[in-house]
């Protein structure tokens, strides 16, 4: 059985986000950057290595730029990553993009539409549609931030924060931010772990469908 494909996620010009600092060699065309230099001492998540993640992780680390990695010696599975010695970045996941993550935040948000009431979701479901056209370049960056601040005041019980909550960020400023808040703020309305699980599931699908091109 091969290696199973690993993702590194990072910032704008290849820089390191989520806790790292620095920045990783990036890809040429179609050549791997270079690999990054070997990690002395004992393998650690969170403090010494470097930390990579699995397909179904990798709605947990959303960030500006999306890299197929590999890795090559010791590795360290994490609950949520794997932590290695040797590392670099294959290739960038080109379908992650202004349009994709923004589009990807709203299918998040309107996931817990159906709890917020027929008058709140009514108007949660314009906000997202406005996110949805200024993904596509039919509506102006003012109405957008509109959207947002009408989102956030939507947001004024608790029968409906989480639907306001993730509308609000579906319409952010950033779109790489818009996606990792929505996904993560979704979760506030499942009720048990295991529809904890089923929700990541139907992120990550969603996710995937955008990544690989399958939903435009």
């Amino acid at each position: 059985m091969g290696k199973p494909k690993l993702y590194k996620v990072l910032g704008v010009g290849g820089k390191c986000c989520n806790g790292g600092h620095g920045k990783w060699h990036l890809p040429k065309g179609n050549r791997p950057g270079k690999w990054m230099p070997a990690i002395d001492g004992e393998l650690e998540p969170c403090d010494n290595g470097y930390h990579l993640c699995r397909k179904k992780h990798l709605v947990e680390w959303l960030n500006a730029e999306i890299y197929e990695a590999e890795y090559r010696g010791e590795i360290l599975r994490a609950s949520n990553k794997v932590v290695v010695r040797e590392a670099r970045l294959v290739r960038r996941v080109e379908t992650w993009t202004e349009r994709t993550a923004r589009l990807f935040a709203c299918d998040c948000a309107e996931r817990p539409l159906k709890y917020a009431g027929k008058r709140s979701a009514d108007i949660l479901i314009s906000i997202i549609d406005t996110a949805r056209r200024f993904a596509n370049g039919e509506a102006t960056r003012e109405e957008l931030y509109a959207a947002g601040s009408a989102a956030y005041n939507a947001a004024g019980s608790a029968a409906h924060h989480a639907a306001g909550r993730t509308a609000h960020h579906a319409a952010d400023r950033a779109a790489h931010y818009a996606a990792s808040c929505a996904a993560y703020h979704v979760i506030g309305w499942v009720a048990s772990c295991a529809a904890w699980d089923a929700e990541r599931r139907w992120q990550t699908r969603r996710l995937f469908e955008y990544l690989d091109g399958k939903r435009k």
